[in-house]
């Protein structure tokens, strides 16, 4: 038992469905190696009105970033504006040049992000059975920098749960599952297939932004819940990539069994399915609602960044 009370995942996830080993020992992508040119030229295919939508939330937003407990906000320094040419000392630069410059200092998971895979883990192996002392000074194994390279496009559907429960946002520890999921499509009037990357939306952090500091306290995100049966699912459906407009894309302590973020170690890292939070999710899901359309071109690459155990991205969804 982890804290007396809470099984350990050990012992709850002793029978879960694995890939590791599926595409080779040295592998640090996971179920992304589903997504490959077939289903990119598959995705391209059903781009039709040309409408854009990036997904990222602004960075150093005046109303706030929402962000993990115990995680600040980023930052931003000016460094240099056109104040820099008041004193005498400014840079000199042929031609009379002005400039500005600044720099942020941020959590790399502080915004919205990819998650490396081997971000998480329990019994001291990461994703692919890789031993968790390779992340000690940084990770030398299952970064973000191979799914940097790599880059995520497929197709993707939008799974409204806020509207399919008739809701402006889905409540605090309100949980979902696969079988909601599926019928929610059914709602849509979306096919869900193999290897589609989903995006789910609660619009739960329309609720950071109208509650302030109050939104932390007990906190506790709804999203999906685990399941054998749920993570079974992913694994049948070989989903590469999971999206969602929260913090950390599950509900935050299993209301069934008291353990925080079993599908984190459930969903990637025992399935390689890559995460993808913090999203912004609005714009394109008035724009589903209003056409009807809830499957899509989805492109995403998060920072080239080594060691990384996350690191922002701005997706993209081309309809």
């Amino acid at each position: 038992m982890s804290d007396g009370t809470a099984p350990d995942l050990t012992d709850l996830l002793a029978d879960s469905p694995s890939n590791w080993g599926k595409w080779g020992p040295e592998d640090e992508v996971g179920s992304l190696n589903y997504l490959g040119p077939e289903q990119v030229v598959a995705a391209a295919g059903l781009i039709s009105s040309g409408k854009v939508f990036t997904l990222q939330r602004l960075i150093g937003d005046p109303k706030g970033d929402p962000v993990w407990p115990g995680r600040t906000p980023a930052t931003r320094t000016q460094i240099l504006d056109e104040s820099t040419w008041d004193g005498e000392d400014a840079p000199q630069f042929p031609g009379g040049l002005h400039y500005a410059d600044d720099k942020i200092d941020a959590f790399l998971q502080g915004s919205t992000q990819y998650d490396a895979l081997g971000h998480v883990w329990y019994g001291g192996q990461l994703w692919n059975g890789y031993d968790a002392r390779t992340t000690v000074g940084g990770m030398d194994k299952a970064s973000v920098e191979p799914i940097a390279q790599r880059g995520v496009v497929g197709r993707a559907v939008l799974l409204d749960m806020a509207r399919f429960r008739g809701k402006e946002t889905l409540a605090s520890a309100e949980t979902y599952t696969h079988e909601d999921l599926v019928a929610c499509a059914e709602a849509q009037g979306v096919e869900l297939r193999k290897r589609d990357i989903l995006l789910i939306r609660t619009n739960y952090l329309q609720l950071f932004f109208e509650m302030g500091d109050k939104f932390y306290e007990g906190f506790c995100e709804p999203g999906l819940v685990y399941s054998p049966e749920l993570v079974q699912w992913f694994a049948d459906m070989e989903i590469p990539n999971l999206v969602t407009d929260t913090i950390a894309n599950e509900v935050t302590t299993d209301p069934n069994n008291g353990v925080a973020l079993v599908l984190h170690n459930a969903l990637m890292r025992n399935l390689g399915i890559t995460f993808t939070e913090i999203c912004d999710l609005e714009a394109l899901a008035a724009d589903c609602a209003e056409d009807g359309r809830y499957e899509f071109f989805y492109a995403a690459a998060p920072l080239k960044v080594a060691k990384g155990s996350g690191s922002p991205v701005n997706p993209l969804v081309v309809k």
